[in-house]
């Protein structure tokens, strides 16, 4: 090749070369990027706002700030939007369209529907974990219900709360069927609610252990009728006092008819 025409190839594969690595180089990242981190804003606000509101750390007809959340968290109005309407189909929070965005009360129409579903689910997890349930396991189980009376002792209702929350996830794990605890945990989050206003009722949490205890005993014994039964006592020992606790948190219930 002549060296002219040779410098001119080399220079069109050079250029050829450059303007690839320049395509390379300069290419936009993926327009994707603000959109995944706007979902992950969303999520962690719809978790914490749920976790807030299940806690009781927002009260039942509590007004929803949106315009303060977004300020708090350093974002637009977009993402906590979205966190509040996946909480509103959850039936945690109502949003009337003329006054304001607030906390929901808990629905007294749809605590025995709950109730009955969670039955259900925890009475099959409570007859396999009889059936499969090892020394080392029940130990675990004894363990957490030294960290319940912990609990107890310093009165620490959200930390006895959790201690709870972990009891029932540990039959499940038992039973070999984690996903079951999954399900019971969509199903009961307006029974949380309810259930940690009873908590500070005196001899409540020393009921509920003793109730769980029944429940360790059963199963160390692999006894799934005698687990059954410790667990619908457990569970029906809950749901009794209702109307008790609406007696004394009127505003934190709503039933049928009630004004908005």
């Amino acid at each position: 090749m002549e060296p002219s025409l040779k410098k001119v190839a080399t220079t069109q594969d050079e250029g050829g070369l450059a303007s690839a690595t320049a395509r390379r180089t300069v290419a936009p990242m993926p327009s994707v990027r603000p959109t995944r981190r706007a979902v992950t804003v969303a999520s962690t606000i719809y978790r914490d706002l749920r976790s807030e509101i299940v806690s009781l750390k927002r009260k039942p007809g509590e007004p929803i700030a949106e315009k303060q959340i977004a300020e708090a968290y350093g974002v637009s109005r977009t993402p906590v939007r979205e966190a509040v309407l996946k909480l509103a189909d959850e039936g945690l929070i109502e949003i009337f369209p003329q006054s304001g965005t607030f906390v929901s009360r808990i629905p007294l129409d749809a605590l025995p529907e709950a109730f009955a579903i969670r039955k259900a689910l925890e009475e099959a997890t409570v007859r396999y974990a009889a059936e499969r349930a090892t020394r080392s396991q029940i130990a675990m189980l004894r363990a957490n219900l030294e960290l319940q009376r912990e609990m107890q002792e310093t009165a620490n209702y959200q930390g006895f709360h959790q201690a709870d929350e972990t009891f029932h996830a540990l039959v499940a794990e038992i039973a070999g069927y984690p996903g079951f605890w999954t399900l019971i945990q969509q199903t009961k989050v307006q029974i949380d609610r309810y259930r940690l206003l009873t908590l500070p009722v005196r001899g409540r949490i020393a009921e509920v252990i003793a109730e769980h205890t029944a429940i360790v005993e059963a199963l160390a014994a692999n006894d799934a009728v005698a687990a059954i039964m410790a667990l619908d006592a457990h569970l029906d020992d809950l749901q009794i006092s209702v109307d008790d606790v609406r007696a004394s948190y009127p505003r934190y219930f709503t039933a049928p008819g009630d004004p908005a």
